[in-house]
């Protein structure tokens, strides 16, 4: 499957919404091991932003609860929790190989990044600004500490209920 960044500032959270759909259901995701996969993942990102932010504006990027429902309609149902409350949960989902959102920021939320596995207490990433896959310990989501993913802290997590 191609990793693929947004296209353009305001669609991390759609980014995170389709990968996150590829890994849930591989028939959605087909489309990123195409030729045409760019292209796809583009036009996906404009479909599902449109889907999750009916009243919200687009401009101020995706909420916690738009996240669930894009998430939800690969037939897993997801909930949103607010972060700081341990991440048994959220190691558990990773672990049995359902991706979690998770919204980061400093001051305020400010950007959606993706967990998709989890190797000891290593998470894999998906950065959807850059569309690589990084690194990120479970002890430094804990601390608030995230590095290289742009902004430090963990505000939210959507994950499977």
């Amino acid at each position: 499957m191609a990793w693929l960044p947004q296209r353009d500032g305001v669609t991390c959270g759609p980014s995170v919404a389709v990968m996150a759909g590829a890994l849930l259901d591989a028939r959605y995701g087909a489309p990123l091991n195409s030729a045409a996969a760019r292209q796809w993942f583009d036009s996906e990102q404009g479909r599902v932003h449109r889907m999750v932010n009916t009243v919200w504006p687009r401009a101020l990027g995706t909420t916690p609860v738009g996240m669930a429902r894009a998430l939800s309609a690969h037939g897993t149902a997801y909930r949103w929790r607010l972060a700081g409350r341990g991440l048994a949960d959220v190691c558990s989902a990773v672990g049995a190989s359902q991706p979690v959102a998770m919204l980061i920021g400093t001051v305020i939320p400010r950007h959606w990044v993706l967990l998709t596995e989890l190797r000891g207490a290593i998470f894999r990433c998906y950065e959807p600004s850059s569309g690589r896959l990084v690194p990120v310990g479970a002890d430094d989501i804990r601390a608030g500490s995230v590095r290289g993913l742009g902004f430090p802290r963990p505000f939210a997590f959507v994950l499977p209920a």
